[in-house]
């Protein structure tokens, strides 16, 4: 089988194709090289296996997408921007990137159609995770007032007051977007997932938690957390951390993600379903980055508390992750522990940008902060 990556260079997009070529797949990948991922004079990066044919080329290129899909069998869309805070004020840029490319690569493939289409979804199309009562009751439709989190009151409240206890996040959870790039990670799954079925494209959305791993773009300071986190280690600085730093997400090894990814090409009985793909293990943000830093021997770098709430940010949100398991035959393999032993021998043969102050002075100033 002969598969396109979108986004193909990035972090994810070369793990999946890595993946791929081991499972005997051929691998042709389409990346924009975005400056802010890729670095101002971006070529193509020399993690990408040889083996993989790539494409400099934007999604939102009609005659691009149309030439890359010539000949393949299947499409892994993973092309997107990424980051909750700026995505808050870059509205324009996200909402083409993500929507504008999607629904591109969506007509090309009513001229060129394919036999599986896997798109990368959102944990963040959930907003607040999934919380339970005192009594048993499960909330899957809350979320935290502005007054709220001004007075520091972080946890999510039922309309009594009670404060909920968050429990693994179901697929079935209704979708309660809260930031601009949660709605345009939702926009993707929802239009691949309606297009395919029209199309009789077999289809799967896979709603990814917090990814992880080797290739990971440091100077991005919109990227992923422990990529965020890494970036300040290296250069001395202190973790930022939002609200108390106890809200739980769960993170996921990158190769799980991909071996995801490879199962979804290949499962029968998938189709059409929006799967939730981690760990299944939570954790708080702030142990994570005491965890890192212990890791990289910087334990005397504590986490810096800020008090603040970020604007599109939830307060917990962990994956329940017994329907990749039944429809994928998916097992999350990498513990955080071996994770974190491999990302940190990584990141200490790596330099980094810290432009972390630099985002949070931009949030700052645009009032998405709290």
């Amino acid at each position: 089988m002969h598969v396109l990556i979108t986004g193909g260079a990035g972090f994810i997009g070369s793990h999946v194709a890595d993946e791929l070529l081991r499972s005997g797949y051929k691998v042709r990948a389409i990346d924009n090289l975005r400056g802010q991922v890729h670095g101002p004079n971006a070529k193509r990066p020399a993690y990408l296996d040889d083996r993989v044919e790539f494409v400099h080329g934007d999604v939102r290129d009609v005659r691009a997408m149309e030439s890359a899909l010539a000949g393949v069998d299947a499409v892994v869309h993973l092309a997107a921007a990424v980051g909750v805070g700026q995505s808050m004020y870059e509205i324009a840029e996200y909402t083409s990137i993500n929507g504008l490319g999607t629904a591109v690569l969506m007509e090309a493939l009513s001229k060129r159609p394919v036999s599986r289409l896997v798109v990368a979804s959102s944990m963040s199309i959930y907003g607040e995770g999934l919380y339970k009562a005192s009594d048993g009751t499960l909330h899957d439709d809350v979320e935290r007032s502005r007054k709220q989190l001004a007075a520091g009151d972080w946890e999510v409240r039922a309309g009594d007051g009670q404060a909920l206890a968050p429990v693994p996040t179901r697929e079935s959870k209704r979708a309660r977007v809260s930031s601009i790039y949660a709605l345009s990670k939702y926009d993707q799954e929802r239009m691949c997932l309606i297009c395919g079925s029209a199309r009789g494209i077999p289809t799967v959305a896979l709603r990814l938690f917090n990814t992880y791993g080797p290739r990971q773009a440091l100077s991005n300071p919109y990227t992923g957390v422990l990529a965020i986190f890494g970036a300040r280690l290296l250069n001395k600085n202190r973790p930022l951390v939002f609200e108390d730093g106890k809200q739980q997400r769960d993170f996921v090894s990158v190769y799980d993600v991909a071996n995801a990814f490879r199962l979804a090409l290949e499962s029968d009985v998938a189709r059409g379903h929006a799967i939730n793909v981690g760990s299944g293990r939570p954790i708080t943000v702030r142990a994570l980055a005491q965890r890192l830093a212990d890791s990289l021997g910087c334990s005397r770098i504590e986490p810096q508390v800020t008090g603040k709430h970020r604007v599109g940010d939830v307060r917990h949100c962990f994956a329940d992750v017994r329907q990749a398991k039944s429809l994928l035959g998916y097992e999350p393999r990498v513990t955080l522990e071996e994770g974190l032993r491999e990302y940190t021998k990584w990141l200490s043969n790596q330099q980094a940008a810290d432009r972390v102050d630099d985002a949070s002075r931009e949030l700052d100033a645009r009032g998405l902060t709290i």
